[in-house]
């Protein structure tokens, strides 16, 4: 199921799979430009990153992102015809991949507001389903997901904390878990050993962070 993956920096997840799918490119190292599709779970500096996003596009990159990017998109240069705008709560096909779009929101804190209509994704891939959350708290629809691997937040101030996300975890119970949003801005490698403390036993978590 992690075979692949690569969560590179904070949220920016890699999936070398038969596509190179990214999600929220941030602090690349290197210009791959390999990328065919990319994900942007929101709009905040540490998820959309243009100066990221040029390193890892390509010609025919496709980019999904929220409505409330669409102009930013276009003034980047992006053609319409390679751009998905997305809302929460719908279902999706790109490339052959299926994907849907989970309401990604704070409950309790204004950094993510649910009017901003900014998601997660669950997209399937060789048979698997893997949840990245983005910025998000614990919410009525996240709760109900089912996945097999789940890319969870744990650093807190604008997501889950560690316990937070240890307890979505173990209401949702994947295979796998994998802590990301620490290390970077916030959070730190303790709070996601904290984490894999909290969640049940019978539930891997794994650390990709580099």
């Amino acid at each position: 199921m992690l075979e692949g993956i690569e969560v590179l920096c904070h949220s920016s997840i890699k999936l070398n799979k038969e596509q190179t799918i990214y999600f929220d490119p941030f602090k690349i190292n290197k210009n791959y430009h390999d990328a065919d599709i990319i994900f942007i779970t929101h709009d905040h500096y540490d998820h959309y990153s243009e100066e990221d996003i040029d390193k890892v596009e390509k010609t025919g990159t496709i980019i999904v992102a929220p409505e409330d990017l669409l102009d930013k998109l276009l003034k980047k240069r992006f053609q319409k015809e390679h751009i998905i705008t997305v809302k929460p709560n719908e279902s999706y096909t790109v490339k052959n991949i299926k994907f849907a779009t989970i309401p990604a929101y704070n409950i309790n804190k204004q950094f993510h507001p649910k009017e901003n209509k900014w998601v997660g994704y669950l997209i399937e891939i060789d048979g698997f389903i893997y949840y990245i959350a983005g910025d998000t708290d614990i919410t009525e629809e996240n709760q109900k997901m089912k996945c097999d691997v789940a890319f969870v937040p744990v650093g807190g101030t604008y997501t889950m904390d560690y316990k937070e996300a240890a307890e979505l975890i173990n209401i949702i119970q994947p295979k796998v878990a994998v802590p990301i949003h620490y290390g970077s801005i916030v959070g730190t490698k303790q709070d996601a050993v904290t984490f894999s403390k909290l969640v049940s036993p019978e539930i891997n978590v794994e650390f990709l962070m580099k």
